[in-house]
């Protein structure tokens, strides 16, 4: 069977959890919504098209393997917006549009928000009956995105690219590895003028996350229900899934 696999790390990034309140928290590895996200973005697909994301979301199965958590960065968020009353029949398709109003009329809002600094991870995709986009398609796109890619949020830009690749496995587990490979031998022949500075070898994984529709033969250490399946962008409402873990030892 074959997976796409790609690679997603940069210094900072922001996997969003459920928020309530002025608190924005971020998930330690992306979730399933961020992932359609970042497939809709690659292809140019418009947030409102939710018939679109739908099928991203149930044309594949999903697994992320974490190499590496990163470590917590909590920001102290302030933004200008303007009051309910301001907007009322007023066109805003822009942020410019919003902030458009005499000084008097914008608020300060305040907020907490989490991201993650050097994270790293590998995702696998694998199609199911409907998918709507074969891996090599999307193996395209995610080389050269219609739409900027980032991390979570705009200010999370990947540092590296996502080399993704199309592989050939009995189960996800060996296409992380296989594809550990491939992008070993490809830093190993990098020409060196080209490559001064040394690009890091890729992390052994930590664990390996998944849901329903990818073939992953590892017993899961723990099994959770996640918030994080995309229902209708309008309303910002998402609905449960089960999410499944497994937890590898360190090499002595």
């Amino acid at each position: 069977m074959d997976f796409l696999v790609f690679q997603l790390q940069g210094p900072m990034a922001a996997w969003g959890d459920t928020a309530v309140g002025e608190f924005r928290p971020s998930l330690d590895a992306p979730g399933l919504s961020s992932l359609v996200g970042l497939l809709g973005a690659a292809l140019g697909l418009r947030r409102e098209d939710e018939a679109a994301h739908a099928a991203l979301r149930d044309g594949y199965g999903y697994a992320v393997g974490v190499q590496s958590a990163g470590r917590l960065l909590r920001d102290y968020h302030t933004a200008q917006v303007p009051g309910q009353a301001s907007l009322k029949k007023r066109p805003h398709a822009s942020r410019r549009d919003e902030l458009a109003l005499p000084r008097d009329e914008l608020n300060t809002i305040l907020s907490t928000r989490d991201y993650r600094q050097d994270a790293a991870c590998l995702v696998a995709i694998q199609p199911r009956g409907e998918a709507p986009y074969s891996l090599v398609e999307l193996a395209e796109v995610l080389r050269c995105p219609r739409f900027v890619l980032y991390l979570g949020r705009k200010a999370c830009p990947p540092a590296a690219p996502l080399f993704p690749q199309v592989i050939s496995a009995g189960n996800a587990e060996s296409a992380f590895e296989d594809y550990i490979l491939q992008l070993i031998a490809r830093l190993n022949a990098l020409d060196k003028p080209h490559n001064r500075h040394g690009l890091p070898a890729p992390q052994a994984l930590e664990r390996l996350i998944w849901g329903d529709g990818i073939r992953v033969d590892l017993v899961p250490d723990l099994t959770t229900s996640r918030k994080d399946r995309p229902i209708r962008r309008r309303g910002w409402q998402f609905g449960d899934r089960t999410e499944y873990q497994a937890f590898f030892r360190p090499e002595a």
